[in-house]
């Protein structure tokens, strides 16, 4: 593969050798890395879409009441710092309640009691290599998204790859954290995704979208709109949906809310949802369901910690 300066890049993309340095320095040129105090970028490298242009889309049904869960919020970070016990207690059965049905949704077999025995590293007779490999994959994204937490990292283009990449790790290597080369469709829905071909255009403008655009929506509005619009897109050959719930999460955990676990018995409520909000702008149903999943994990905390 052959690399170019910022200056040889500025020439192609006709803009200025600043502008790349500085598209470089925000992590928006795929690929891009540093030898000593020069960049270098990949020849065939995306020329990024101008985040400074805006994009307005007439989103409907946002206008959900959220003072239930505010209060609710209020209460749990009222008894904060949690205790050591309670905090172990909520995480270890968070990350194998969040792992069992956010893979059996993809059609995983391991049951809840299998899941978490293989997360305690112990294989389960009869169950394929990549059925285990989906369960400890999820608990290291999960471990990632609370690092990122942690060191307050911003979710970009880069950690969402990086998200990706544990998701498939050891069960499709190839397309880890790469964005998808062909075209898919969705069984069971109305919404056909996009052409591949524009792939990395349209997941330019959701990050434009979500750091510029979404910043006075309700914290659980932004991350319903980030889950929507990222599945919509559908920009990986595998691993979508798996990726789409925990960047709801880690939306939510950004903000103090406690991560929720979307249930395999209300798969089909979900995909409904989802459908028509890709199909119609219309996330009324999907924000009133994510809202219902958060009142559900609130309560959960509020009986562990009183």
């Amino acid at each position: 593969m052959k690399y170019l300066t910022t200056k040889e890049i500025a020439s192609k993309w006709n803009v200025n050798d600043r502008r790349v340095r500085v598209l470089c320095e925000d992590g928006r040129v795929d690929g891009a890395f540093k030898v000593g105090k020069t960049w270098m970028i990949s020849e065939d490298a995306s020329k990024p879409y101008d985040a400074r242009k805006s994009i307005k889309k007439e989103y409907k049904g946002l206008d959900y009441d959220f003072s239930k869960i505010d209060s609710m919020k209020k209460r749990i970070d009222e008894h904060r710092p949690l205790s050591t016990y309670s905090v172990k207690s909520l995480r270890e059965k968070l990350i194998v309640d969040w792992t069992y049905n956010s893979n059996a949704i993809e059609g995983n077999t391991l049951t809840m009691s299998e899941t978490k025995v293989v997360l305690e590293g112990i294989t389960i007779g009869g169950k394929s290599v990549t059925e285990h490999l989906e369960a400890i994959n999820h608990k290291e994204a999960i471990e990632y998204l609370e690092t990122m937490i942690k060191e307050k990292k911003d979710l970009t283009e880069w950690t969402l790859k990086k998200i990706h990449q544990l998701i498939l790790k050891d069960i499709d290597d190839p397309n880890a954290g790469k964005y998808r080369n062909e075209n898919v469709t969705i069984s069971g829905a109305s919404h056909i995704p996009p052409n591949h071909m524009i792939i990395s255009e349209l997941m330019q403008k959701l990050f434009v979208e979500y750091g510029k655009e979404w910043d006075n929506y309700h914290p659980v509005i932004k991350a319903c709109l980030l889950h929507g619009e990222f599945v919509k897109i559908h920009p990986f050959i595998d691993g979508n949906g798996r990726t789409s719930r925990l960047i709801l999460n880690f939306e939510l955990m950004k903000y103090g809310y406690p991560p929720i676990v979307i249930t395999k018995e209300r798969r089909a409520e979900y995909y409904d949802a989802l459908d028509i909000a890709h199909t119609t702008l219309d996330y009324s149903k999907f924000v009133k369901l994510i809202s219902e999943f958060l009142i559900d994990s609130e309560s959960l905390w509020l009986r562990i910690i009183n």
